[in-house]
C-alpha cells in the first residue's frame, strides 16, 4: 500500500508538501523524501517524534543512534512506516537541523494502492515557498514544570559559601600558584 503524507511547515505562512511513499519504506526514507522536497541540503541532524491527536510530542525517533552503547538505541531506518502509523494513529512531529529547528507536521492522509508506472517515493503536490530562516519558536512550559526541582528554602545563608572566611582552612595561597 502507499501512504500519502501532507508535510506542513509549523509557520504562519501555508508552506507544505503532498509526498506519497511505500508503507514498507522506513522514516529514514520518509525523512529523505521530505528533505528533497523542502529543498533542505541533508546534512543536519533530524527526528521524528511520535505524538497524539493534539500534536503533543512524545517518543524520539532519531536518525542516528545517540546512545551510550552502539546499536542500542533504534533510529529511523529501524521503523517500516506501518509500524508506526495507521488509520488510527496518524501524526508525526518531524524536526530537521536541530540548530534552526525546522519543525513539520507530518499526517497520513489517505492509503491507497500503488499506481503503474509511478516510482515511490513521489512529491505529489507543493505549495508555498520555503522561508529563508526557520519560524521562530516559542517555547514555553508552565510555571510549576519549569522551576519544580529547583524550589527550596533559599534564604541569606545559602550564600554563606562565598565568604572569605569559608577557603582560610584549604591551604591556598592566591599570590602562590605554582
Amino acid at each position: 500500500m502507499i501512504y500519502k503524507f501532507r508535510v506542513i511547515l509549523d509557520a504562519e505562512e501555508d508552506v507544505f508538501r503532498d509526498l506519497a511513499i511505500d508503507e514498507n519504506d522506513t522514516l529514514e526514507d520518509l525523512h529523505n523524501a521530505i528533505v528533497n522536497a523542502f529543498g533542505f541540503d541533508g546534512m543536519e541532524i533530524a527526528s521524528f517524534y511520535t505524538c497524539n491527536d493534539e500534536w503533543v510530542q512524545e517518543d524520539e525517533i532519531p536518525l542516528f543512534d545517540t546512545g551510550d552503547v552502539p546499536g542500542e538505541e533504534k533510529t529511523m531506518a529501524d521503523y517500516p512506516l506501518s509500524s508506526i502509523l495507521d488509520e488510527q494513529s496518524t501524526k508525526i512531529i518531524y524536526v530537521y537541523d536541530f540548530l534552526n529547528m525546522w519543525t513539520f507536521f507530518v499526517e497520513l492522509a489517505a492509503i491507497e494502492e500503488p499506481e503503474t508506472g509511478v516510482s515511490y517515493p513521489d512529491l505529489l503536490y507543493s505549495h508555498g515557498l520555503m522561508p529563508v530562516t526557520a519560524p521562530d519558536k516559542e517555547f514555553t512550559a508552565d510555571d510549576n514544570d519549569m522551576y519544580s526541582d529547583f524550589d527550596d528554602d533559599y534564604d541569606e545563608d545559602d550564600l554563606d559559601m562565598l565568604d572569605d572566611d569559608n577557603f582560610e582552612d584549604l591551604g591556598f595561597d592566591e599570590n602562590n600558584w605554582n
